[in-house]
């Protein structure tokens, strides 16, 4: 989950980031949406439905003999609990509406031209290594206003409001900044994720390896890890160079607190320059020097994970959509369990327990599309406990509604990580520049890769990253966010 609330960083209980993994936007999404779809205003074929008649089963008016379109992005999660619970549910609810479905692993290539053309399907899951830039989105006036979806009675309890029944934070963290000042909830992070360093608690039983709390552990570890002839480390340089800067900035956040994070969220001058920065950078340099595969930096997500399932990479960095991902390839007893970032020295102002946790998988209603209030309220669907349960139990992933996970019994990595939130208490924390700005994140992770791979230095790396967020700092056409 890519975690957090306003303040995402102090929250009690669980919370929630994201995306799981933010990968790959397009590196311009706001060119020719506008300028597109104002060509296509006349065009009768995509004229918005009149809404349905409001009633207790529907507060939201969406039309109820009205078509839907869901596209899905089928990665981690796959597309399953989609076609096979929320959907369904829609359809229970809407007998006489049609669900279109899509699935896709590219979703700003097959999107892109129909935000373009002013023809978007409702409901959009956007994540993965291809997802449209939330930001551009938003500026754009693409994205339904969730207000009163929020507000709207939850559908296992009219007394309560939608709002009411998720983890906190989790509205706030769907916000953004709007042209009039103001800030509204345009996305639904659903997916209750964590973050960390995972491992095969088989390989380490059966050779009495513990896992480490301490940075000079984890590095005297991975000495014995390397000298079995098994790479202790390593990430996918090919597409999944986020899931390291991710750790480094976790470090980061230990070091110097949660302000660390907080100020290179809002573009702060100097943010990346902190020493808390360099500190964390310099010391997963080492890692990477010492105890990564430089073969690596070619490879994709699932070419490591596989060779972890294999046997041949002791750690990896990603959330806890891994497990599911993997399972076809996992082996028997293979046993995922996950660390926090350990902590880098005794003066530490975050304990070693503390870890990133918050909502991830980012999704939308088309605020253009022909049905945007049927498109809510497939999302009211989904936040349902039978919605939540449903997805639950069909990818193994806890969701940001707690009723629906009541009493399941989750497979051995995602119940590791739910521990490890626990064990957390208010320790929790998120970053969100990599949602908000997808050239900050592209350059995080190109540069993550030269420090990772050894051709530049902790210095450099600060300084590359800094000198991209002070552009989009100063660059006008870019809207800016902040918490």
């Amino acid at each position: 989950m890519s975690n957090t609330p306003e303040h995402p960083a102090e929250l009690d209980r669980r919370t929630v980031l994201r995306r799981a993994a933010a990968v790959g936007m397009l590196a311009t999404p706001a060119i020719g949406l506008l300028s597109a779809c104002a060509t296509s205003g006349d065009d009768k074929e995509n004229e918005q439905v009149s809404g349905g008649t409001k009633s207790a089963t529907n507060p939201l008016g969406a039309k109820e003999d009205a078509p839907i379109e869901v596209v899905i992005f089928n990665g981690g999660y796959g597309e399953k609990y989609a076609t096979d619970v929320h959907e369904p549910l829609y359809k229970k609810a809407f007998p006489k509406s049609e669900v279109k479905h899509q699935a896709t692993q590219a979703v700003s290539t097959v999107l892109q031209p129909r935000f373009a053309g002013g023809n978007p399907p409702e409901f959009v899951n956007n994540s993965g290594e291809k997802f449209l830039d939330f930001g551009a989105l938003v500026n754009d006036g693409q994205l339904q206003d969730l207000t009163e979806l929020w507000d709207a009675p939850s559908v296992d309890d009219p007394s309560k409001k939608v709002r009411d029944t998720v983890i906190p934070g989790i509205v706030e963290q769907g916000m953004f900044n709007t042209a009039d000042g103001g800030r509204k909830p345009f996305v639904l992070y659903y997916v209750s994720t964590v973050y960390g360093i995972w491992y095969s608690g088989k390989l380490f039983k059966d050779n009495g390896w513990t896992a480490p709390t301490t940075f000079e552990q984890f590095k005297a570890l991975c000495e014995q890890i390397k000298a079995k002839g098994i790479t202790p480390y390593g990430y996918a340089g090919a597409n999944a160079a986020y899931y390291q800067w991710n750790v480094i900035l976790t470090q980061a956040a230990k070091i110097g607190g949660t302000d660390v994070l907080k100020n290179i969220d809002n573009l702060e001058d100097g943010a990346w320059k902190q020493d808390a920065v360099k500190q964390a950078a310099e010391a997963w340099a080492e890692i990477g020097a010492k105890y990564s595969d430089k073969s690596f930096e070619g490879l994709k997500h699932t070419d490591v994970q596989l060779r972890q399932n294999q046997g041949k990479v002791a750690f990896y960095p990603s959330g806890d959509w891994l497990e599911n991902e993997q399972k076809k390839d996992t082996p028997a007893g293979f046993t995922y369990q996950l660390i926090p970032v350990p902590s880098l020295t005794a003066s530490d102002k975050l304990p070693a327990a503390a870890i990133r946790a918050a909502g991830g998988e980012g999704y939308f209603v088309s605020s253009k599309s022909k049905n945007p209030r049927g498109g809510m309220e497939y999302m009211r669907q989904m936040l349902s406990k039978a919605g939540a349960r449903g997805f639950t139990e069909t990818v193994g992933a806890a969701t940001v509604v707690p009723a629906g996970s009541d009493g399941f019994q989750f497979p051995p990595g995602v119940a590791s990580a739910q521990a490890a939130l626990k064990a957390a208490g208010k320790d929790v924390f998120n970053m969100l520049f990599d949602n908000w700005y997808k050239e900050l994140d592209t350059e995080a992770r190109t540069a993550t890769n030269e420090l990772m791979f050894g051709r530049i230095k902790a210095d450099a790396f600060v300084e590359r990253i800094q000198k991209r967020a002070d552009a989009i700092k100063k660059d006008s056409s870019v809207t800016k966010f902040k918490r």
